[in-house]
């Protein structure tokens, strides 16, 4: 990486550390495979003086939805089901209905491209998912997988599968799809199909190592706050608490922790064509436009794919990257990027929410990061 772009990049976090916006981050950066930035800065625990390092495993929030879509397709591959598979295959009494009575089939594919007529609970008085009680994987420690995915299903569907495009707990409903399928926890899918061939020994729905876990902070007022228990973040109820309760469902849409250096290693599996987990023809599956143009209102220039959003028109999504880079954030303060025209793989995680996935810093890392 050239001397000027280190420097861009340098001053992008150092920026965002020293005016109170990020309390701790690492942000790795590799081309083709080489890692060419590497950086540890502020703190995990600002209070008692622990600083980020290498190994600080944070919250990964959707930064666990790749992870799992990986997991789907490497059952795929083994022919446990396809994405045109009825989730009542597996989930039998899965049968969310539209508002006029209607139970229309909802496939793996919509589950996997958020198009399944699903949604996340909001901050309102009427809003049916917060009515049910229903998790966003991030909140209300020790609930089962059972009777949130019972819920989800007896909340009515916000549109017809297949119609319209809404970020929803769905990835949640494929994680109860996968343990069916494989005949086991999620959490042991996750572990025989991707991070133990992956060597991803931090990576998980549980902390090995309470110490080493980054301690959550709030954006609130002139600097961030060590965030409370549970947390009101946009629409998002966040509970730290979640993480260190294993009678808490594994969410597939937000339940894992992980390094940015294992993160930075599932990326290079995707950038790089799958081994040793999956094939190049799935990894060409996943990282295609897969809604057409549902997203074109909410974001113009940008479609969806089974791992992430993707990049289909660079200058209308106002963006510096190549056409198919994917990318997509973690609501605990996370961000990454894999640009297969440039062969940049780009990992940012923070203890900072929202600004480390929804403010300033992913955009000004990813300005640093394209500039001449």
């Amino acid at each position: 990486m050239r001397r000027e772009r280190v420097r861009r990049i340098d001053e992008v976090v150092d920026r965002a550390v020293e005016s109170d916006r990020i309390v701790g981050a690492a942000v790795l950066v590799a081309a083709q495979g080489v890692v060419e930035y590497a950086r540890s800065v502020g703190f995990a625990d600002r209070e008692v003086g622990v600083r980020v390092s290498r190994d600080t495993v944070f919250r990964l929030a959707s930064l666990t939805k790749p992870i799992v879509a990986a997991v789907a397709l490497a059952l795929m591959e083994h022919g446990s089901f396809d994405l045109d598979c009825a989730v009542t295959r597996f989930l039998p009494d899965f049968r969310p209905r539209l508002a006029g009575s209607a139970e229309p089939e909802i496939t793996v594919r919509h589950l996997l491209t958020h198009t399944a007529g699903l949604s996340y609970p909001a901050d309102e008085p009427a809003d049916p998912y917060m009515l049910a009680g229903i998790s966003n994987g991030l909140d209300q420690p020790g609930l089962s997988m059972a009777d949130n995915v019972r819920a989800i299903a007896e909340a009515p569907l916000y549109y017809a599968p297949g119609s319209a495009w809404r970020y929803s707990v769905a990835t949640d409903v494929l994680g109860a799809v996968i343990e069916v399928a494989y005949g086991g926890t999620l959490a042991e899918a996750v572990s025989e199909l991707v991070t133990e061939p992956l060597g991803l020994h931090d990576t998980a729905f549980w902390v090995a190592d309470p110490t080493r876990l980054a301690v959550p902070y709030a954006n609130a007022g002139d600097r961030p706050v060590r965030m409370s228990e549970p947390r009101l973040v946009g629409d998002f109820v966040l509970s730290p608490a979640r993480v260190f309760d294993t009678s808490s469902f594994q969410s597939g849409g937000a339940g894992m922790v992980g390094t940015a250096g294992d993160f930075l290693t599932f990326l290079e599996v995707l950038r790089s064509g799958g081994a040793p987990i999956l094939t190049a023809d799935s990894i060409a599956l996943a990282s295609r436009n897969h809604v057409g143009t549902l997203r074109e209102n909410e974001s113009p220039g940008c479609g969806f794919g089974l791992f992430s959003e993707v990049v289909t028109d660079p200058r209308v999504a106002g963006m510096p990257v190549s056409p198919g880079t994917l990318h997509w954030g973690g609501v605990w303060g996370n961000y990454w990027l894999v640009d297969p025209g440039t062969g940049t793989t780009l990992v940012s995680l923070t203890n900072t929410t929202p600004e480390g996935c929804l403010g300033a810093f992913p955009g000004d890392l990813r300005a640093a990061l394209y500039a001449d």
